[in-house]
């Protein structure tokens, strides 16, 4: 390896390891008030380094939502040839097990005050919530909702505040002694299902839950 690509790499780490070090301290402290010396004297680096990969907080706050976005995004991929309702589920489940599994990025992404980059467009591959709508939009093709819901932003809402709400409070009241808390888990999964039954027609659901190698190939609507 030459002394330009060392470099290259050395920079590369050095840039993620600001990147891991800021989320933990955005999750903790939130984003309200930091300062980028503030920020520095957390994560261990001076303030000169910092602004050599970023030039300031609200460029490290859109580039840690992308890198989150897009990890979601490539999570919901591996649903892609799924019927649309199993899809949906599918995508509900993954986000609870992502707040689960990760409070701290949970809370930095979705229960922190900053608005999120839109630097990723409307592609499914890179963007979380364009996944989403692009299987409300494919369940819309196939005609599997319930009279009245024709609108994929509302529905594409409905579902993510149904996999959203449980695990939110749960992140945020979870130390509340006053709530007999049931696992996060499997009550997040069982509101996911309460609202696709709501949504989806019976049939259509029933059609979601055959065996993946009887089903008939997804529909793709454009964008």
């Amino acid at each position: 390896m030459g002394v330009k690509e060392r470099r290259q790499r050395e920079k590369t780490q050095v840039r993620e390891k600001i990147l891991d070090a800021a989320l933990e301290f955005f999750a903790r402290e939130g984003v309200e008030g930091v300062t980028m010396r503030a920020l520095a004297d957390a994560i261990e680096y001076s303030p000169p380094v910092i602004y050599a990969h970023f030039r300031d907080k609200d460029a490290i706050i859109r580039e840690l939502c992308n890198r989150q976005i897009r990890g979601l995004a490539q999570a919901f991929s591996t649903f892609g040839a799924l019927d649309p309702v199993e899809r949906l589920r599918r995508i509900g489940y993954a986000y609870t097990d992502f707040a689960v599994e990760h409070p701290s990025h949970f809370r930095f992404l979705f229960l922190t005050e900053h608005a999120l980059p839109d630097e990723l467009g409307d592609d499914p591959e890179q963007n979380a919530y364009a996944f989403l709508k692009q299987t409300v939009k494919d369940g819309l093709a196939a005609g599997v909702f319930r009279a009245g819901y024709t609108d994929a932003e509302e529905i594409a809402q409905l579902c993510w505040g149904g996999a959203h709400g449980l695990v939110a409070l749960h992140n945020i009241k979870a130390e509340a002694s006053w709530i007999e808390w049931r696992d996060a888990r499997t009550s997040a999964r069982r509101l996911i299902d309460a609202t696709l039954d709501g949504i989806v027609k019976p049939e259509a659901a029933k059609r979601a839950a055959r065996p993946a190698s009887r089903r008939a190939p997804v529909r793709r609507s454009s964008r």
